[in-house]
């Protein structure tokens, strides 16, 4: 599966009703250029090694099309939350892996003022410097002025007003690369007029991250089938019991509002347990109130997963129980398997919601893996990205 390739046209973005052109990689003369390329290398490392490369193969078309048109690229990205230098959040292990993928050297560069003249050069952590996050101009000035031209490949980080991600369209040439055009395609799908039954499944632990995309879906989707964490804040709404689960009380209100309007569907059995690193308890469908809901119980995965396999387009954003612990991770894989079988449109985003289907052998199974968490949310909840304005010359 894949709906990888974009369209090689300038792209619609809709915003209140009209469309606004986002200028795309075909539309920007790298020939003979240094271009300053924004991506989300933000990988998951274990004792200093990557552990899942996904977002790096999902930018490699961009860097290989800007080489192949004869530019050369300086490459920067975030890697975790430091506040300042730390070997912990070092890119060089990324450098390697691009090195590799490249068959050629990929310098790490702490010192922004001494980039080397090389095919391709890598960053340092944007986040050891304080001006990344706080948008300071001197920073954003710094950052285009190692490039002729800027493309933003860094869908991921679109959502935050950052300097590399909204500083080098007010001073540079710029345009979207390929993966953030692919993005806004495959996600733009969910919100125009999808295929039905339109099914979207959300779980996770923050209602209050995802409570914006049910307002905004709720006339859109024909289902909204809710697991994780998130349900027990609905299934309390309601009034059932949900013992020492986890629950956001700030977002009750909000919850008991969309449960009058949204096709959701909520669990009706739970598997149980004293902690989330315990093991399974018990099957229930009513939960004790010394007891926590680790993950959808048998009868409401095979609710979903029929929902699902009928569905003409999905949109998966979270897992349905505490999937790291095998214990609790039936319910994900359920619909993890279910997703990857629905012949219809399948569209996926977040991280946790990738290492689910990498964790069962479902990674490149479905239609498009978005490599935005918040990002993809803020998308479908019909926010503008500051990313995204910030090219299309928005204000």
């Amino acid at each position: 599966m894949g709906l990888l390739e974009p369209a090689g046209r300038p792209l619609p973005v809709r915003r209140k009703g009209r469309a606004v052109a986002l200028p795309t990689l075909d539309d920007l003369d790298v020939g003979g250029r240094r271009v300053l390329v924004r991506a989300d290398l933000n990988v998951p490392l274990h004792d200093g090694r990557i552990t899942d490369e996904f977002r790096i193969r999902a930018f490699l078309p961009t860097l290989e099309r800007i080489l192949e048109r004869g530019g050369t690229a300086v490459v920067c990205s975030h890697l975790g939350r430091p506040k300042a230098p730390d070997p912990k959040y070092t890119l060089a292990p990324v450098a390697a892996a691009l090195s590799e993928a490249l068959a050629g050297d990929v310098p790490l560069v702490g010192d922004y003022d001494k980039v080397p003249n090389v095919r391709v050069a890598l960053l340092e952590n944007l986040r050891f410097n304080e001006g990344e996050t706080k948008n300071d101009p001197a920073f954003a000035e710094q950052l285009s002025s190692l490039g002729d031209v800027y493309v933003n490949d860094a869908f991921g980080s679109c959502h935050r007003a950052h300097a590399s991600i909204v500083g080098p369209p007010q001073r540079l040439p710029s345009a979207a690369g390929l993966l953030l055009q692919r993005e806004i395609e495959n996600l733009s799908k969910l919100l125009g007029e999808p295929a039905r039954p339109y099914v979207v499944v959300l779980g996770g632990s923050k209602v209050s991250d995802k409570i914006g995309v049910v307002r905004n879906l709720a006339g859109k989707a024909d289902r909204i089938l809710i697991g994780g964490g998130m349900c027990f804040t609905f299934l309390q709404a309601q009034g059932a019991e949900v013992g020492k689960s986890l629950l956001d009380e700030d977002s009750l209100d909000d919850v008991r509002d969309v449960l009058r309007s949204a096709p959701i569907v909520l669990p009706e059995d739970f598997v149980v347990g004293d902690a989330p690193d315990a093991s399974a308890d018990e099957v229930v469908d009513h939960i004790a109130p010394d007891k926590m809901g680790l993950d959808i119980g048998p009868r409401s995965a095979e609710r979903f997963a029929s929902e699902i396999a009928e569905a003409g387009t999905v949109f998966w954003n979270g897992p349905m129980g505490v999937f790291e612990n095998d214990a609790f991770a039936e319910g994900s894989r359920v619909v993890a398997q279910a997703v990857a079988a629905c012949d219809g449109l399948t569209v996926t985003g977040g991280g946790d919601t990738a290492a689910v289907l990498a964790k069962y052998g479902l990674a490149g199974k479905v239609d498009f893996e978005s490599t935005g968490g918040g990002a993809s949310l803020e998308f479908l909840e019909g926010k503008k990205l500051p990313g995204i304005a910030a090219l299309t010359k928005e204000s």
